[in-house]
């Protein structure tokens, strides 16, 4: 999955796509209401596609966790991130049974959930191919 141009900004709810980019600005659209907003540098942005998930031995990138959910939910829509905190990690540890439960917090997997469905509703969230798949085994 390609997250390229996906970013989450701290105190604004949501995910936003990359517009433009000039010295100072940059300029995003929200995934959720289209409305397209300036940041500046003052801003904590994040873009997805560096993100991982913390295991024992490793870090997942976040593209990997998305294939991973894409095919235990069928393509469709996850579990609702206001679900209570033991459905939360127990459905976690059936996406990534090797998560380390020490570093990734509950608020982490919410955001997750969350993110996952935006990007599914948005028609974003591609079905990987079986080679993929197979590696991930």
């Amino acid at each position: 999955m390609n997250l390229e141009g996906i970013l989450s900004i701290a105190g604004k709810p949501g995910l936003f796509k990359l517009i433009s980019q000039a010295k100072n600005t940059i300029v995003v659209e929200s995934l959720i209401d289209k409305k397209r907003i300036p940041l500046y540098a003052s801003h904590q942005v994040s873009a997805l596609e560096d993100i991982g998930i913390y295991t024992y031995s490793d870090t997942v990138p976040l593209s990997d966790i998305f294939d991973a959910i894409a095919i235990k939910e069928s393509g469709g829509a996850c579990i609702n991130h206001k679900s209570p905190k033991d459905e939360i990690f127990n459905w976690m540890r059936e996406i990534l049974p090797e998560f380390d439960e020490d570093q990734v917090y509950h608020s982490d997997i919410k955001k997750l959930a969350q993110w996952y469905n935006i990007l599914q509703e948005q028609g974003l969230i591609e079905m990987p191919k079986k080679d993929s798949a197979k590696k991930e085994k």
